[in-house]
């Protein structure tokens, strides 16, 4: 089935058992603030801690924008319990000669180890695969943080390799694992 928005990265919402999956707003910028601030969080992704909750504001506007422009942007992942946003995930970079994308995310630190970026990030690929001309996924973590390529491992990508020095981050290069699903992935394994 091919995307049916005129918009390719529409972002409508998602749900799982323990999550939904929406398009940030401005009146989020608190629960961004909450979990953004934390150095652990920021440690492998390629922006710093947030100090000041005008940081966050600004980048709740920054997804509304991109939302507006059909770019490649993020939902806000929302813990069904609390109602609070305690994560993003979303779209990095589109290729559209080569049908490929890449993912990102990030989850508050008080939510790791209990399996709901892997709830997140299957749900993200289910619906990519099914909602648009997408033949390739790929994401990436820094080798330093291993956690990141099992949650990619048990949504059912592949490791492809260490990419080294790929990104500059913090005032350092490093290196880069890099992993993929496809579209026959999919297929083969009947989900």
């Amino acid at each position: 089935m091919f995307f049916y928005h005129s918009n390719l990265f529409y972002l409508p919402q998602l749900e799982t058992e323990r999550l939904i999956l929406r398009r940030i707003r401005p009146s989020d910028a608190r629960d961004v603030f909450a979990y953004s601030r934390d150095p652990e969080v920021a440690r492998y992704v390629l922006w710093q801690a947030q100090t000041d909750i005008k940081e966050a504001k600004s980048y709740c506007r920054s997804m509304v924008r991109q939302y507006k422009n059909d770019e490649p942007s993020s939902w806000g992942i929302i813990d069904r319990a609390s109602d609070h946003l305690i994560g993003t995930i979303g779209y990095m970079s589109y290729d559209d000669s080569n049908r490929s994308t890449e993912l990102g995310y990030s989850l508050a630190h008080w939510k790791w180890n209990q399996g709901l970026m892997t709830e997140a990030l299957s749900r993200v690929i289910q619906y990519t695969f099914a909602s648009m001309n997408i033949n390739r996924i790929e994401a990436q973590h820094e080798t330093e943080n291993p956690a990141s390529g099992r949650v990619m491992e048990k949504c059912g990508m592949r490791k492809e390799g260490v990419l080294r020095q790929r990104l500059y981050n913090k005032g350092r290069y490093v290196d880069v694992c890099l992993y993929s699903i496809l579209k026959s992935d999919i297929k083969a394994s009947g989900n």
